[in-house]
Formats: C-alpha cells, structure tokens, sequence
C-alpha cells in the first residue's frame, strides 16, 4: 500500500475517533460529482446519457464543499462526468484542501495539460488519471483513438511540476493476467505514478455496454494469476492488503457501500455510485434511512457479481482496523511503499 504516511495517520486517527463515539455507520470517501458531462463516451459508464438539460448543470462550489463537510469524510474523489470541465473546479479543490481534506480529482487527462496552471501541488491534493490498459486497449475502452498517448504525456508534466499523480484501472473480462501486468508495471516503473487503484468492472445499468463484466469467480482467478511471482509488493498500490486478498478471493467480505457514499447533482445517492434506488437531500438521511441490509452479494441480485472497490475496500479498512496483526501488516507495507 503506497498511502502517504501523513494521510495513513490521519485517516487511522479519523477511524479511532469513529470508534471511540461508538458510530457504527461513516464516510471513509465521499465520491462527489459536480457534473455528469463528459468529453469521452465510454464503453462502461452511462453518464452520459443524462438528459441534455442535466448534463449542462453545474453544481456551485458552496453546494459541493457542503456537502463533504456535512459528511464530515476525511477524503473525497471528484468525478463526474469529467471535472475539469466545471468551470469553478479549481475553487472547489482550492476549498476543500483548505479544509484539509484529501481530495482525488478523477480525470481522462484530456483537458488536464490545458487546466493544469489552475491548480497548485498539495501534499493534500492529487490528480488521478483514468487508465485502462496500454495503448490500444485503452483507446478502445474509452472510445476514441489517441487518448491514451495525451493521458501520458500529461502525467509526465503533473509529475515534473510536482504534483502528486495516482491512476485509476479498471478491468474487464477481456482483460487477461498479462494485460493487466503490463499496464500495472508501465505505471508503477515507467510512468512513476504516486499511487494505482484498480478495480474489476461493475455492470452499471446504464453502460453502452453489458457484455464484458467480470463475474466473482472470473475477478478472483483474474486477479490472483496478476499478482502472482510478488507483483502485488512491487506495484505502489492504493489498497488495503485485505482488499487484494478480496480480490483474490483468500478472504470474503461483506459490502459497506455507506463507508463510500456518493453525492452529486441529484442528492446523496442510495445505496451507492453505482446503483440508483433514488436520493435524499442531506447525509443524515442517506444513513438513517436507507436499509443497508438489503444490500451485497446474496442479498440484491443486482450486486451478485460486484467486488468494487466502493463497496468492499471500506470492509477492508475496517477489518484491517480491528486487527493488530493487520495493522501491523498494513503498515509495513505502508513504510516499505514510502521508502520507494
């Protein structure tokens, strides 16, 4: 796990306190989306399909930082849609850093070398850059040729005016243990990234398409071939140890999509980003009045084949938590993560 030392600190802290206010139900991450317009149509997402008159809102800055600080999370990725597309982005980032909270701009790069000059390096603050694959498989993800080659070289530039740069991957069922390997290895030993974060694809409903989503057994045989020969310590990856476990199906878990809530245009989302079985105006209500038992694998199908990070790399955090011996395990992996 390559967390900042700093950020690891805060973050355990942050989970001592819930703890000692015996509050059973909290935000790790809040995914927050000030718009659902995007520059890209990709093959596993449906933002887009918005109606036009929603995909031209944005939300005002008041209304976002808020939001974060209503939930009172000690982290918040900022997606969409494609954020740097919000003309008052910058102003949303400037704030919520100023608050002290690290926030993750999720981002295809396309626009970032334009807006980069609008932001400032924060040990509080990272770009991360959606890559799927090498070239042609990533380029074929997102639906449009050369992508890849802009995310890169604007990556390159984040790095060099010191910016911290983690990436996000998601994976597919056309996507094999080498694929994987390779994307993973030019990150963490070409590109240097900060940080990686993978996930296997979720059957969003709304997703151009439906055709290549990973079942659980399929992401567990996937997963445990790529990390195979210890490229799991090699690799700057942004997980708990518990989730990679998870991943390779060595531990299972139960869902906690409340850890992970999302909030965007439309409200606070239930039950999570993925899914929409409506929305509520305040977080208080997001978590007094949704039934989270109704949710996860075994209980709604429509979660059968989910092993997302939203949902399961909350239930690791906390697992790792109520361990010493995960803890420790965790935390070394932290320190040796650092010492790259």
């Amino acid at each position: 796990m390559a967390m900042p030392l700093r950020q690891t600190i805060k973050v355990a802290t942050y989970l001592a306190e819930q703890k000692l206010r015996k509050r059973d139900k909290f935000p790790l991450i809040v995914e927050l989306e000030p718009l659902f317009a995007c520059n890209l149509a990709c093959e596993g997402c449906g933002k887009i399909q918005h109606p036009a008159g929603v995909l031209k809102q944005r939300m005002p800055v008041a209304q976002a930082v808020g939001a974060v600080l209503e939930s009172g999370a000690p982290m918040v990725s900022i997606a969409g849609g494609e954020p740097l597309m919000h003309p008052q982005i910058d102003e949303i980032v400037r704030q919520l850093v100023a608050k002290k909270k690290y926030v993750f701009l999720c981002t295809n790069a396309m626009l970032l070398r334009k807006k980069m000059d609008k932001f400032k390096p924060s040990p509080y603050f990272a770009f991360a850059v959606h890559i799927d694959g090498l070239r042609e498989r990533h380029d074929e993800s997102v639906a449009k040729e050369g992508v890849f080659d802009e995310a890169v070289e604007a990556i390159k530039e984040a790095k060099k005016r010191g910016f911290r740069v983690t990436t996000n991957s998601t994976f597919f069922n056309t996507d094999t243990p080498q694929t994987i390997i390779e994307v993973l290895n030019f990150l963490n030993d070409d590109l240097k990234v900060d940080e990686m974060m993978i996930s296997p694809a979720y059957a969003y409903e709304k997703a151009p398409d439906q055709e290549h989503f990973l079942g659980v057994e399929q992401t567990r045989e996937l997963f445990k071939k790529a990390f195979a020969g210890g490229n799991r310590r090699k690799w700057r990856l942004n997980h708990s140890p518990l989730f990679l476990d998870f991943l390779e199906g060595k531990v299972d878990f139960p869902c906690t999509a409340w850890a992970i809530p999302n909030y965007s245009l439309f409200g606070w989302q239930r039950p999570c980003y993925l899914m929409s079985d409506g929305y509520v105006p305040t977080y208080r209500e997001l978590i007094e009045e949704t039934d989270w038992d109704k949710y996860g694998r075994g209980k709604d199908p429509r979660c059968a084949n989910c092993m997302a990070h939203c949902g399961y790399e909350p239930t690791a955090v906390l697992a790792t938590m109520g361990s010493l011996k995960e803890s420790l395990r965790a935390m070394r992996e932290t320190v040796s993560g650092n010492r790259e």
